[in-house]
């Protein structure tokens, strides 16, 4: 759609040429983390294919300056069933090196904003915990603690618990209007900017 700058970083929305770059930041949670439940590494070809999909209901963002994609942060659907179309799954992961210049904070009020124009009413965060870092990252954004699912996965030889939190984006008022795909609404504003902030998941 656009593209923003913001505080030595632009946020435009995620290609499918942008897949190698997503999947290096992303593979070592897969292999030697417990923040993703997946466990066998996709290929570049599998991660464009997600991308693509995504992109076609949902805001895919990256954050990028001259070294590269630094981040990346998207929303899908929580359930396939009709009846959830207003609940949305946050996803957001900032490369190592790249901690603490406010570029998850700012991922995340974009995908926000183009939720909120869309229709959608609620955020969902899905944390593995304890991960105090990521818990305190969403708390400050807004999130809710909702609930703890005990030993929900096993990865890495330990049983995981999740932590569901919300975040409300609009209200619960008559009947709501279908959502709108990502790729239909209007261009958010350029004006949005975030504070430095450390964060991402």
């Amino acid at each position: 759609m656009n593209r923003q700058e913001s505080y030595g970083f632009a946020i435009r929305d995620a290609r499918a040429s942008d897949a190698a770059a997503i999947l290096a930041i992303y593979t070592p949670h897969v292999l030697d983390g417990a923040i993703t439940f997946e466990t066998t590494l996709p290929t570049v070809k599998d991660m464009a294919g997600r991308i693509l999909a995504t992109a076609s209901e949902y805001p895919y963002f990256v954050a990028e300056d001259d070294t590269g994609i630094l981040g990346y942060a998207y929303a899908g659907r929580v359930r396939s069933r009709e009846a959830y179309q207003w609940s949305a799954e946050l996803s957001i992961y900032v490369r190592d090196d790249a901690q603490g210049r406010g570029i998850g904070r700012t991922l995340v009020a974009r995908v926000v904003d183009a939720l909120r124009i869309m229709g959608v009413k609620t955020l969902y965060a899905v944390i593995t915990s304890p991960n105090p870092p990521s818990e305190a990252f969403h708390e400050r954004l807004g999130f809710k603690r909702l609930a703890v699912f005990e030993n929900m996965g096993y990865k890495l030889g330990q049983w995981r618990d999740v932590l569901w939190m919300s975040l409300t984006l609009g209200a619960f008022v008559g009947d709501p209007e279908a959502i709108t795909p990502y790729p239909c609404i209007p261009a958010p504003s350029q004006g949005h900017e975030a504070p430095p902030s450390r964060g991402g998941r």
